[in-house]
């Protein structure tokens, strides 16, 4: 684009951005409907005179990073992310799906910028923390974003430009992260956004092979059936995913949480309730499981033969012995949302009070600000972590405060 488009571009962001500040939602005929969302989020969360991204606790981003696939993915594709960083004076990173900054590699000018406003490792660059930003769109709204020069809610990075991408486990099709690339706003160029798909891809296509999502429960690690519950529904055994349908990973999940063994008649009473289904159907379903798991599923009672690990335990186990961040982390959200079966919808019920007492007794600012991820309107949670925060300068509370009041709208 030549640079007199671009200064009229400019001009024409400083002009909405000031006209948001100054008259609100006046705004809305001159910005992008995501962007102004997006600065009504930010509004309501910090202040414009934010000078840099808060910073998360360095050894828990990095033993995260360690942790996480994506480190893997990106050391087999770093060499290509630092040429790209080089011949385009842009900063790269690479972030974890609550927008937290994993991996950054700059350009000689950009890396300098970068760190003056914490677009580093362990940033946290959600609009809740920092303002509106490409990372965060591309995160929310789970899709390529562009943000420009004062696009962005915060003034420091009114001279950037930033194009992200989110990245995928290709196997499951959950959201790793993202990828951003950002430069000074007069090195604006049409095909930046194309680059970040194409490097979102690159990390994708560079996955360890056998993973199949992030997290603690380790799909792979040891031979046997492993599940997860929370929030999603994934199965895998030995190490390769099952393909189930819905009734089906019911019909298993109540059989990995009953080890000693179901009859039929007592297994039928906790999928199908009082519903009117046979017991010819849920026969069928068994065997195609029987099927699905090698033989591994014994009758009278039907009981699994090999061992046996889900999400579902492990929260609970962690709870149990006081380790409540840990549990978080492994709280994907709501057991089998949608269910119908009446003991997995009580065993759902039993799990997310479970979280939600653990956290209102020991709100740790950090779980708490993950746990409102993923239940965004539990405001309780939210206020208890406040009070006891009152009076400190911790980085979750512009989080928390920002929650708390888009919980409320």
């Amino acid at each position: 684009m030549a640079r007199s488009e671009l200064q009229t571009r400019r001009m024409d962001a400083v002009r909405a951005w000031s006209t948001f500040v100054e008259h609100g939602d006046e705004a809305e005929p001159l910005v992008r409907p995501e962007i102004l969302h997006s600065w009504t989020r930010s509004e309501a969360a910090i202040s414009t005179d934010v000078r840099e991204a808060p910073l998360a606790d360095e050894s828990e981003t990095a033993a995260f990073w360690r942790g996480s696939p994506l480190q893997t993915a990106v050391e087999r594709v770093e060499a290509e992310l630092r040429r790209t960083a080089e011949d385009g004076d842009l900063v790269v990173a690479v972030t974890d799906p609550q927008t937290r900054i994993l991996w950054t590699y700059g350009g000689r000018v950009m890396r300098r910028k970068a760190e003056t406003v914490n677009f580093v490792a362990g940033g946290r660059w959600d609009d809740q923390s920092v303002g509106t930003n490409a990372l965060d769109l591309a995160t929310r709204l789970d899709a390529p974003a562009m943000v420009f020069s004062a696009e962005h809610y915060a003034p420091i990075v009114h001279n950037w430009v930033c194009w992200a991408a989110p990245v995928h486990d290709p196997v499951t099709g959950a959201q790793l992260g993202v990828i951003d690339l950002s430069t000074t706003w007069d090195r604006t160029h049409p095909i930046g956004l194309a680059t970040a798909r194409v490097m979102a891809r690159l990390i994708e296509a560079a996955m360890p092979s056998g993973h199949h999502g992030a997290g603690l429960l380790d799909e792979g690690a040891e031979p046997g059936l492993s599940m997860r519950l929370l929030g999603t529904a994934e199965t895998w055994l030995d190490g390769q995913r099952l393909l189930l349908n819905r009734r089906q990973t019911e019909v298993l999940a109540l059989l990995a949480m009953h080890p000693e063994g179901l009859s039929l008649e007592h297994l039928h009473a906790l999928v199908y309730g009082d519903q009117a289904v046979t017991l010819s159907t849920l026969k069928a379903e068994v065997s195609h499981l029987r099927s699905a798991l090698g033989g591994q599923l014994s009758s009278r009672p039907y009981r699994l033969m090999m061992p046996v690990a889900t999400d579902v335990d492990l929260v609970l186990d962690l709870l149990r012995s006081g380790r409540v961040a840990a549990a978080v982390d492994a709280y994907g959200g709501d057991l089998l949302p949608g269910t119908n079966s009446p003991a997995l919808t009580e065993l759902a019920e039993y799990v997310a009070v479970a979280v939600r007492e653990a956290l209102l007794a020991d709100p740790q600012p950090d779980a708490v600000v993950r746990y409102v991820e993923r239940a965004p309107y539990d405001t309780e949670v939210v206020e208890v972590c406040l009070a006891r925060l009152a009076g400190t300068p911790h980085p979750a509370v512009p989080l928390l405060k920002g929650r708390l009041a888009a919980a409320r709208q």
